[in-house]
């Protein structure tokens, strides 16, 4: 539905493991992103299955935030910044922060 406008991210677990410390990455709610562009940003930038996509969308939805996944900071950095780039080209103000673990 959406254009794949960024790379497709290769996962190298082992490479992970080495980049530092732990960031856990959180999604706010909006009243203007699409649930569909949600669970899409989710699945094809997080890496999350479908359905745990859905779930991480209606926990967001409901609760305000949610906590998405805990990545090394360099690779949460980089998919947030990611994530962000892919809202604003398509004009949502979906959001995510970092926490450190």
């Amino acid at each position: 539905m959406y254009p794949d406008l960024l790379p497709t991210i290769h996962e190298n677990l082992e490479e992970q493991i080495t980049q530092g410390p732990l960031f856990r990455v959180i999604i706010h709610n909006d009243d203007v992103t699409p649930m569909d562009f949600v669970i899409y940003t989710l699945h094809n930038i997080f890496l999350l299955s479908e359905i745990h996509a859905i779930q991480v969308m209606y926990a967001a939805h409901f609760n305000g935030s949610a906590y998405v996944q805990t990545l090394p900071k360099p690779e949460a950095v980089r998919r947030v910044g990611m994530a962000h780039v892919s809202a604003s080209l398509n004009g949502y103000p979906l959001h995510f922060t970092l926490e450190a673990e």
